[in-house]
């Protein structure tokens, strides 16, 4: 054991909860190490303290460990390194670079192995900003190195309280990150300033002026999001929706067209199918925005469904912390959670061992005050220097049988600012991406007028309405003025809620783009057709939708585009 560790020794195994008996303090939420027999060191974090025994649960499987094994306590929380070298990487949920553990370990990871989250060796190009005799407070930059198109601000460490003074600063030059890069003093102490740091994970970084309100909305060029329900920078939503909805793959949508700097995957309990068809795409993507891989501005962190249970629960907190990080740069960072069910059932599960009271569903009484905690971590702030920075949080949620009623899905609808319904029905229609137009809903604004997107919602409920009609009375029963309002509500879902995510242009349909084309559907919506029958009116809708869909496949502004939307004008016209 080091100087600074205290000890215990096991007195109970339950599971991944083991029971330790201890002299000295031990604090909530520390680290510790349990010592098996074959001197294997298990990363573990204090979970409760009653008197002299504390309850922690381990990060590993715990075979083989016994009562009367030596456990040590570090002092530490559960913290995160933070420095220049995250990008392009693939962490575990305790931030354990996966590729750098496969090389030392192969296919199969050893237990109790962990590595540096961040590379000592390679340099970095260090430029100084912070001369001496200058006053700093924490989060205020020091120095500056490149990481691939973004310029790392080296920030005087976030744990640093007060004013501090440069005393002595280094030149400019090629250095690793364990460098000292500069030292300041608070009239009290000196004390030396790193490209490293560490921040635990469990409480969010504060060392900015002020929070604002998300009001800018995120251009996602997911159609059905960005017009109907936006989502805002620095914002929180959730997608809710049973198996084989298309969760993943509208996150992946997301994470790839988005309109932000930075991407943190956190596959969080998610099938490893899912997580490895992530790592085989990013690095061949192109990033639309840049030009260059999609990979270089990722961060990917896993905890499949394979990997230990208690190891989830720190993923998720590991991913938004690395985003605020991120956020503290003046950078916008999205972060994609899938799924956030996952996460609570490691906590049901924590909870189970620990033999407290449950709540409903044997979830914990408390897990609408975790829910909400993390979803308060997302925010848009004004920094030390004046410039903004935001954390925008996408969680999946998983609720068995699409139940939305599940205690998850209610905790995260109660923090969100926009709520993403995925729908079984719709999946099983091939409408992706199948967000249900009607049970979706967003606190934020859209890039197109309320008053229009109002009338659009209002078309949908009255289609919907005459769809449940013509079910009891059917189609000859209905009028064909009906029939008319049931056709626009279907024209409106066929060429603007639905999205061919496999194709180049209709993937992606920017801001100006949305605008323009929800303008030409409105005008569709808000024209009086006279049709002699119903068979007439099924036609001209269907070449209209056709036509329609001409225009979506055919790229911004091109000849193409120009000629599709000359067909459209010319059809409504003869509609006269």
């Amino acid at each position: 054991m080091s100087e600074n560790s205290l000890g215990g020794k096991v007195t109970g195994v339950n599971g991944n909860m083991v029971s330790v008996a201890f002299t000295d303090r031990v604090t909530q939420n520390e680290v510790a190490y349990v010592i098996t027999g074959n001197k294997e060191r298990l990363k573990s974090e204090v979970i409760r303290v009653r008197g002299r025994e504390a309850d922690i649960q381990v990060f590993e499987s715990t075979g083989g460990v016994k009562v009367g094994d030596d456990v040590e306590f570090t002092g530490q929380m559960l913290s995160v390194e933070l420095g220049p070298g995250l990008l392009q990487q693939v962490y575990d949920g305790l931030q354990n670079p996966l590729p750098e553990l496969a090389r030392q370990a192969g296919y199969f990871l050893k237990r109790g192995l962990y590595v540096y989250p961040l590379d000592r060796e390679k340099a970095w190009d260090y430029t100084p900003v912070a001369k001496v005799g200058d006053t700093l407070r924490a989060g205020d930059t020091v120095g500056t190195v490149p990481e691939g198109i973004f310029t790392h601000r080296i920030m005087l460490p976030f744990a640093w309280n007060g004013e501090w003074k440069i005393t002595w600063a280094k030149d400019a030059g090629s250095y690793p990150i364990t460098t000292v890069v500069a030292k300041a003093s608070n009239g009290v102490e000196e004390r030396e300033i790193t490209m490293v740091q560490t921040w635990p994970v469990k409480i969010p970084i504060t060392s900015y002026r002020e929070r604002l309100m998300p009001r800018e909305p995120l251009v996602t060029q997911v159609r059905i999001i960005d017009t109907f329900f936006p989502v805002a920078k620095g914002g929180a939503f959730c997608t809710p929706g049973p198996f084989g909805a298309g969760k993943t793959v509208l996150q992946h949508s997301l994470s790839q067209h988005s309109e932000v700097d930075i991407v943190i995957v956190a596959a969080c309990g998610e099938r490893a199918g899912e997580v490895v068809e992530i790592l085989r795409e990013f690095p061949h993507l192109e990033d639309p925005r840049t030009g260059r891989n999609l990979i270089d501005r990722t961060i990917i962190i896993c905890n499949t469904s394979s990997m230990p249970v208690a190891a989830r629960e720190a993923s998720i907190y590991t991913s938004v912390t690395l985003a605020e990080y991120y956020r503290q740069m003046g950078l916008s960072v999205l972060l994609l959670a899938d799924s956030t069910s996952r996460w609570a059932q490691a906590l049901r599960e924590v909870s189970g061992r620990l033999e407290e009271i449950p709540g409903e569903e044997a979830f914990p009484a408390y897990l609408e005050s975790l829910v909400a905690s993390f979803y308060e971590r997302a925010g848009l702030v004004r920094l030390n220097d004046g410039g903004q920075g935001s954390v925008t949080i996408c969680g999946a949620v998983s609720p068995a049988g699409g139940n939305f009623e599940e205690p998850v899905t209610q905790a995260t609808l109660k923090v969100v600012g926009s709520f993403l319904a995925l729908s079984r029905d719709r999946a099983n229609a091939r409408r992706y991406p199948a967000i249900h137009p009607l049970e979706s809903w967003s606190k934020y604004n859209s890039l197109v007028d309320k008053n229009k997107v109002q009338e659009a919602k209002a078309m949908l409920q009255a289609g919907n309405e005459v769809d449940q009609m013509m079910k009891v009375v059917g189609e000859e029963g209905t009028p064909t003025a009906d029939f008319v309002t049931y056709l626009k509500s279907e024209f409106i879902d066929s060429v603007y809620l639905q999205q061919n995510t496999f194709d180049k242009v209709d993937s992606t349909c920017g801001a100006k783009r949305q605008e323009y084309v929800f303008d030409k559907l409105l005008s569709v919506l808000r024209k009086s057709f006279n049709f002699p029958g119903k068979n007439e009116a099924r036609t001209y809708f269907q070449r209209l939708r056709q036509r329609f869909l001409d225009w979506n496949y055919a790229a911004w502004e091109s000849e193409a585009f120009q000629e599709a939307e000359a067909k459209i004008d010319e059809m409504l016209a003869s509609q006269a």
